[in-house]
């Protein structure tokens, strides 16, 4: 069987979404040796995300990424590579190029929070979705509460949908020596026990209501740890920095916008506490690395998290921002 897998989006962006698909594709070459895989690539793209494995191949194509006509464009692009299966892990499929068309769900943010998105990224989704679950052969969702989702709000069939929970990277469930976690902070200039957040600075992540909640126990003396916020700059991050400004917490906060695996895995090991206060998450997969590091995690009651989280880590409603600050504290 010919399948396609398409890697178009980490030449764009190297959110979850990416990180998703550079962890699928090792993970498939290592379970199936037989059938052949067409890993599509941004012509672009100088690098490579294609396994070295002999039934894995690159293909090349010029379509961008959420481009208004990607269904019809990157469909032609498709067809003389006769795929039989092809899965898009960014879920909108092209129109045309396989036979069966595979796609994955992580959330639907922009049906819930459509506020969350800037309005080119909110008329995209908003034309595509009918269409891309519609038009799928078969569905994979990041979590129960997604396919839930899926089925209550755009009528999905049960039987079309598949949860599929994601799996931390292996790196984290590691045992690094003292030295190398040190040597990392060291670097960063950070102290041990701070408190860390990781994910795409956007609107959805709720990072004000954070940012108040650390505030407060600075200003009651409670805490003297830097908050550590791990990840790029998303669509209408702004909010972020203006807050950060006006609670006076530029000596305080840092942003680390480009951090390797491993040295993400010394963070988790080194810090007091993950938190993960989204209004809402598909799967929510830093919450999962840090409990592979034995760091403690506080979440929000909202989407999946409480179901990747379960009772090994503090759930909190998000209308109190001193229970927030109380589990920061504790």
């Amino acid at each position: 069987m010919h399948i396609g897998i398409d890697c178009r989006l980490p030449f764009y962006q190297m959110g979850g979404i990416s990180q998703y698909i550079l962890h699928l594709l090792p993970a498939l070459a290592k379970l199936d040796g037989d059938n052949l895989y067409s890993i599509i690539h941004m012509r672009r793209d100088g690098r490579s995300h294609t396994p070295s494995a002999p039934n894995f191949q690159r293909k090349n194509v010029q379509t961008p990424c959420h481009h208004k006509w990607e269904r019809w464009a990157l469909g032609l692009e498709m067809l003389p590579y006769r795929l039989d299966v092809l899965h898009s892990p960014d879920f909108i499929p092209p129109r045309w190029g396989a036979k069966r068309k595979i796609i994955t769900v992580h959330d639907l943010n922009f049906i819930f929070y459509p506020q969350f998105l800037t309005q080119d990224s909110m008329r995209y989704y908003a034309d595509q979705i009918a269409w891309a679950v519609q038009g799928a052969d078969h569905i994979s969702a990041d979590s129960h509460a997604t396919r839930h989702d899926l089925i209550e709000q755009l009528r999905v069939p049960p039987e079309k949908i598949t949860t599929i929970h994601l799996a931390a990277n292996p790196l984290y469930e590691r045992d690094y020596e003292e030295t190398a976690v040190t040597d990392t902070l060291q670097k960063q200039n950070l102290p041990r026990d701070f408190i860390l957040f990781v994910g795409t600075l956007e609107p959805r992540k709720n990072l004000p209501f954070l940012l108040r909640a650390y505030q407060h126990l600075l200003q009651n003396g409670l805490i003297d740890v830097p908050l550590v916020l791990v990840g790029g700059k998303g669509w209408l991050n702004e909010e972020v920095f203006t807050t950060i400004d006006e609670l006076g917490l530029q000596e305080k906060v840092r942003h680390l916008s480009a951090v390797f695996d491993e040295q993400l895995a010394h963070l988790y090991h080194a810090a007091g506490v993950l938190v993960t206060p989204s209004h809402y998450e598909g799967f929510g997969l830093p919450a999962l690395e840090a409990m592979h590091c034995g760091c403690p995690v506080i979440v929000s009651n909202r989407g999946s998290l409480p179901e990747v989280v379960g009772e090994a880590g503090l759930q909190l409603g998000l209308d109190d921002e001193e229970a927030w600050a109380d589990g920061l504290h504790r």
